[in-house]
């Protein structure tokens, strides 16, 4: 019954042997005696090994062991137990969450340190200037030779480190979503140059007027991208097109609510201007992500004692039992229609200018070889007119960003507040009185907005040619404040008493005014601006009149002009799929046997290794139609160029060395490829172009062949979808051919 038990003499498993023996009696001992002896001498052993060390002037011997005990064994048991636990949890609730969790919280503590970073640096700046006061000559010296270094050293770190990295980023992310593969843009490399560029681009101040929005959706992209592929590499799953799409939205909301903290108003702005179709199935994982990183870019600034707790960016101070009256709405339709003509200006003269850039050769040589003086002496250009004791004081230069659309959102009407106050123009800024940089002793603040209207427009379409790391959509929102600011300040020197309603006279907030953000809505062709200005101040009193004024000023840009994002991408040839605009009465006419090409070479599937190295060497085609066989042209299936070379070079190399023939005479089978993708998607020559171009955007086609009967007639790439979009837009109709 024992006998085939391990003897116990090596560890102290026989001491509980003993007690147990000695426990049950002599009763057990008689059924097996050998296991007595064995305790005793195992026993006899121990007290042999302990009598052989207590020895005095004997070494210890201590064998090594192979597994050495480790400390704390409890502890170490219930930290991998913790683990273990999270990581089951974790993988039933689903990695998308705390992968949008950790993308959130990231690109707020980036865009925390971004403005930390910049506003240490313009207080440096900014106390250089004032402590310099009383000598003209050297106060000019530091007002331009900041921002010029600044935005000189960012052009070039950005371009030495990536190339890709100037401009907003938003255009060839577009590009990205629509299925196209535009190399080095979601690159850390790209990602190092974005932060570093912009944020010197940010501490140069608005004496060149440029943003952060745009550059911050490119580098939440990025992380996005970069998260992705860590995530792929730990779970093991193949991450398709469709998961990377749902990221890259998801992470454009997270950028902009990174930068304002408003949730809300980045998913709508995802949606809006990021992607040509939505999924609602995605719009969780755009609020969860954005909801993360704008808590926390506000938990941040409270933790900086910037906030005593999580309020809006721009607290303002607007009555709002009664904000505005009826007839105020016809105003701020006005002013909708008002900042829908200066858009269309704004985007057509800024398109026209990087086209000349573009097409102009002296600029562009220039350009490719020094585009660090470039973007200095333009800085230095716009910097000198800004100079505070020059022109500078006509346009509110002293004040940042932030300041100017504080002041902007100031609830109290200027012209009150300008009989009653001295307007001495002051050594420093007042932050309780920022209103006074707008009203010049002899200027008036009327001349100063509309000096600052006029300059600014041109100024920062300069601006935007730069090589740098920049956004644009912060400098045409406070453009649009002042434009709004300027009609409530007309209004309010009007009705000076207010407008009388139900005998109630209820005063004129110029304040509401500014708040209608109609023309950074129309020049980026969004709604969600008109939320974004309400989330950035708290308060929703004048949430109809500005989405009126909103809407009025979309309509009229949408009529007239491609937003600001399209019209980059068209002046830089991006391979982005225009949009057919309702203005094109003649596209519903066009059908795709009218822009079609025709010019294919169809692969017989008993060609030889001649005829297919013939059929790829007599065109550049990227995918080739595979048919039956060359008389019927019965599609069958397509394969690619680059798998097609590699396919016959190997088939053709071991049939040649196998068979022993020339390698022109080899028979190479096509039916025998294990890369022969099936037709999913054919077109008809009857098939609409908006027909088309709703399929090449919704399911991200990047070419598609054109039967008739099976039979193959053409393709369409989205080659020739743009170039019959643009003959449209120009006035072109195609003629069937």
């Amino acid at each position: 019954m024992y006998q085939g038990r391990r003897p116990l003499a090596k560890d102290c498993r026989c001491v509980c042997l003993c007690v147990y023996v000695a426990g049950w009696g002599w009763l057990r001992a008689a059924v097996n005696g050998t296991e007595i002896s064995q305790c005793l001498v195992c026993i006899m052993d121990e007290v042999w090994r302990g009598e052989k060390v207590s020895r005095p002037g004997v070494e210890e011997s201590v064998p090594l062991q192979k597994k050495p005990l480790k400390p704390w064994p409890k502890a170490r048991y219930c930290t991998t137990a913790c683990f273990s636990f999270i990581k089951h949890v974790l993988s039933r609730v689903g990695d998308d969450w705390y992968f949008l969790f950790i993308l959130g919280v990231l690109m707020a503590l980036i865009s925390f340190a971004m403005d930390f970073t910049v506003v240490k640096l313009s207080k440096a700046h900014r106390w250089l200037y004032e402590q310099l006061d009383g000598n003209d000559i050297l106060q000019y010296m530091s007002w331009i030779a900041y921002p010029v270094a600044m935005t000189t050293f960012s052009t070039i770190f950005s371009q030495c480190m990536s190339p890709q990295s100037g401009g907003s980023g938003i255009p060839e992310l577009k590009t990205i979503l629509t299925g196209v593969i535009l190399k080095e843009y979601l690159t850390m490399k790209n990602f190092v140059a974005k932060v570093v560029g912009l944020t010197c681009s940010l501490a140069a101040g608005s004496t060149i007027f440029l943003g952060k929005v745009g550059p911050f959706v490119h580098i939440s992209s990025m992380t996005a991208t970069y998260l992705g592929g860590i995530r792929t590499t730990v779970t093991k799953d193949y991450e398709n097109k469709s998961k990377r799409y749902e990221m890259l939205v998801a992470a454009a909301a997270v950028g902009v609510a990174s930068c304002f903290g408003a949730p809300i108003s980045g998913v709508l702005f995802s949606v809006e201007v990021m992607s040509s179709h939505f999924a609602v199935r995605n719009y969780w994982r755009g609020f969860f992500a954005a909801t993360c990183g704008a808590f926390m870019f506000r938990l941040l600034s409270v933790f900086n004692n910037e906030q005593e707790t999580i309020i809006a960016l721009f607290k303002t101070k607007f009555k709002v039992d009664f904000p505005f009256d009826l007839p105020e709405t016809f105003i701020f339709v006005i002013l909708g229609i008002i900042c829908g003509i200066l858009s269309c200006v704004y985007l057509s003269c800024q398109r026209r200018l990087l086209g000349y850039i573009k097409r102009n050769a002296f600029i562009q040589n220039f350009m490719a070889t020094e585009k660090a003086v470039y973007s200095g002496l333009m800085t230095l250009f716009l910097a000198s007119i800004t100079f505070p004791a020059g022109m500078g004081q006509f346009m509110a230069s002293r004040l940042s960003m932030k300041e100017l659309l504080s002041s902007l959102f100031d609830h109290r009407t200027w012209g009150e507040l300008s009989h009653n106050a001295t307007l001495d123009i002051h050594t420093r800024v007042d932050p309780d009185n920022l209103w006074i940089d707008w009203c010049h002793p002899t200027f008036t603040f009327y001349g100063t907005i509309l000096f600052f209207l006029f300059m600014k427009f041109w100024m920062l379409i300069l601006a935007t040619t730069m090589p740098l790391p920049a956004g644009y959509f912060m400098p045409v929102l406070i453009y649009g404040a002042v434009i709004g600011r300027a009609v409530g300040e007309i209004v309010a020197f009007i009705f000076p008493n207010g407008i009388k309603s139900g005998g109630i006279f209820n005063p004129i907030i110029p304040g509401g005014y500014a708040l209608a953000a109609a023309f950074s809505g129309a020049v980026t062709h969004t709604l969600s601006t008109a939320l974004l200005v309400f989330e950035l101040t708290g308060q929703i009193a004048h949430f109809l009149p500005v989405l009126l004024a909103v809407l009025v000023a979309n309509a009229i840009a949408q009529k007239f002009q491609p937003s600001f994002y399209d019209g980059t991408i068209i002046v830089k040839k991006l391979p982005y799929l225009p949009k057919i605009r309702s203005c094109h009465i003649g596209s519903y006419s066009v059908t795709v046997e009218q822009f079609m090409n025709t010019s294919l070479k169809c692969l017989d599937q008993g060609y030889s290794y001649a005829e297919i190295l013939q059929v790829i060497s007599s065109s550049s085609n990227s995918v080739y139609p595979v048919v039956e066989n060359a008389e019927s042209k019965v599609l069958v299936g397509s394969v690619q160029r680059s798998e097609l070379a590699n396919f016959i070079k190997t088939q053709g190399e071991q049939k040649s060395h196998k068979e022993k023939l020339p390698l022109e005479e080899v028979e190479v089978n096509l039916s025998g490829m294990w890369h022969f993708d099936p037709i999913t998607f054919q077109l008809s020559p009857s098939t609409s172009l908006h027909q088309a171009h709703k399929l090449f955007e919704f399911l991200d086609l990047q070419h598609t062949f054109v039967t008739t009967a099976g039979r193959v007639v053409g393709f369409v790439t989205r080659n020739e979808l743009r170039k019959v979009v643009e003959d449209l837009a120009n006035g072109r109709i195609p003629i069937k051919s």
